[in-house]
Formats: C-alpha cells, structure tokens, sequence
C-alpha cells in the first residue's frame, strides 16, 4: 500500500542551515515498523522546535518530519493487540526524533510504543496533554510516591506558563494540593489562578545566588522543569523530608549546591524521564489523566489552542523564544 500525504518537512539548504515547509511525502518514505497510523493530532513541544531547527542532539539526519507526540487511529499492525480503526496515542521514545513524528499525517511505529486511547479523553484533548501531561502526570506520581498530602503544605511548580508547569499546576490543584506557581511571563498571573494556583510568583524570586548551603524551609514539594540556579534554591527551600522532583532544564542542566539539604534534612531529588517511561506506568498515568486527574473542560479550553500544520512554523519561533504559554495542538485531520 502507498498513498501521499502531508507532512513538515526539515531539510538542509545547499547553502547552508535549515528550511521548514509543508511537502507531500509517501507511506514508502515511512520506516519498516509493524505499525502504521493516521495521525488526527500531534502537538508543540520545545523538544520538536529544537529538531525543526537543526539540532543534531535531538535529530541526527535530515530532511526529517518532527513531532514526538501523536495521537490517531490504527491503519494497520502486525500486532494483534490492535486493530484497524483503533483509537491510539504515541508520545517519547524515539518519535520525532529520528524516526519521522507526528508533524506527519502517518507514522509507522513499533507497536510496543502505542498506548490504546482511554475511554475518558478525545483524540484532541490526549494531544492538549501530549508529552506535557504525561511529565506532568508522572511529576505528580512521584510526589504521591513520597507520602506527600495536601495537609503538609505548598507545592512549588516552577516554569508554571510552560506545558509541563501549567498541566502540573492543573493537575495539582484538582488535587487538593495548595499550589504556588512560579513563572517569568508578568502576565501570566490571572490564568495560572484559573487554572488552579493559590499563589503566583516570579522566578526571580525564588533564584538565590548567595551560596548559602541551607535556606529557610518553605515548600513540602516541589516540581521543578527549569533546572540550575532556580532548582537549586526550590531544594535549598524544601522542607525537611519533602521532594523535589526535577523534568526539565530550560534554563540550565547545571546543578551548583552541597548536599546539606539531602543529608541534614532528609530532602529527595526525584528525576523523571516520560520518553522512556515503562508501558505499565505510562497506562496507570494515561488511565489517571482520563479519570480521575482530568483536566476541566475550562482547563483543557484555558490551555490549549489548537493550529493546522500549515501554520506551526512560526509556533516553532515563538517556543524557542519563550513566547508561548500552556500547550499547542496540531490539527492534522484535514
């Protein structure tokens, strides 16, 4: 079987640097995988901008189709778990990254990526999650895993405008967390309390550089996806047992502390790694953020806009840049 279809296409110029266009490919162009999906959704992640631009660290060979999430249905599958018309979501492993994504109206994948849709989400709204909630719902998760209540206190969400951030502020707050969310967007503040914070902060400050080892106790839990000074002040700052769960590094992957808050208060640094997340604990997440964890529709409508492919390129500049807030979804149905 072959058909065209479209997709964004990265490509070398001869002269040098990269060009962005949408191009007709064919399912031939696809890699030889067991598993071959029409893609409805995709969406926006800092990760995919990075690719679009040439970032040999995220995609090594050009011209390449980005997208590291995707959600559709099943055309085809050697895999009789899953059959044509299944309702399916693929987010992480090596999708968009050096195996064609979901900027990309097809996708052929290993089946052992592909996550059946739950009965508690559409197609668009697994996309408003995308790879951002299931960090998000994960973040979560290992906060959980800590024996952390709302009775012990604030929770710190830093880079709270961002995908992760603002869906971890979300998720919280339906919770029962009391959530204080930390942002260097200045009007940001009235939609991170739509969607659930208590409090809204400036990320400058909650950065210390005075070197001190230990700073006054303040948070029971912190997620963390901005990285260097800024996560190490929300560990300096963390309670005594609290954890600190770190997703992101969009201001530095340097870490610059002692370990006192570790071994004089008992703090845990929890990473979390959703591309590479186990299948069981990527269907426990999906199933939570499809039930009980699911975002309000005012949430999922305060987060979310929703572009076709024709008009992602210059979203792929203003995420670079900083300028987006919560999530975008690509609308590849037409």
């Amino acid at each position: 079987m072959n058909r065209g279809f479209k997709a964004l296409v990265i490509g070398e110029r001869p002269e040098g640097g990269f060009e962005r266009s949408v191009k007709t490919r064919q399912l031939a162009d696809l890699p030889a995988n067991d598993t071959l999906i029409r893609v409805r959704y995709s969406s926006l992640n800092y990760k995919d901008a990075l690719s679009a631009t040439g970032n040999r660290g995220v995609t090594r060979c050009y011209p390449h189709t980005p997208g590291i999430d995707a959600a559709g249905e099943v055309v085809e599958s050697a895999n009789a778990d899953f059959r044509p018309g299944d309702a399916v979501i693929v987010t992480g492993y090596d999708l968009g990254m050096n195996t064609p994504g979901g900027f990309g109206q097809y996708i052929r994948v290993p089946s052992a990526w592909v996550v059946r849709k739950p009965d508690g989400l559409t197609l668009h709204e697994s996309m408003a999650l995308g790879t951002a909630g299931l960090t998000a719902a994960l973040s979560v998760y290992q906060l959980q895993r800590h024996a952390l209540t709302p009775e012990q206190g604030e929770v710190l969400v830093t880079g709270a405008s961002g995908g992760v951030g603002c869906l971890t502020v979300a998720l919280l707050s339906k919770l029962g967390y009391a959530v204080v969310a930390a942002t260097g967007k200045a009007d940001a503040g009235d939609w991170l309390k739509q969607l659930g914070a208590q409090m809204v902060l400036s990320r400058d400050d909650l950065r210390d550089v005075s070197g001190k080892a230990l700073l006054k106790e303040r948070w029971a839990g912190v997620v963390d996806v901005v990285g260097g000074d800024i996560l190490a002040t929300a560990i300096k700052t963390t309670k005594r047992g609290g954890c600190v769960v770190c997703c992101g590094n969009v201001a530095s992957p340097e870490l610059r502390m002692t370990v006192y808050p570790f071994i004089l208060r008992g703090v845990t640094l929890q990473g979390v790694d959703s591309a590479e997340a186990p299948m069981a604990l990527r269907l426990q997440m999906w199933h939570n953020l499809a039930n009980a964890w699911k975002p309000s529709p005012m949430v999922f409508a305060a987060i979310a806009q929703t572009v076709a492919l024709t008009e992602l390129d210059p979203m792929i500049d203003a995420i670079l840049q900083g300028g987006i807030r919560g999530r975008v979804v690509v609308d590849l149905s037409g």
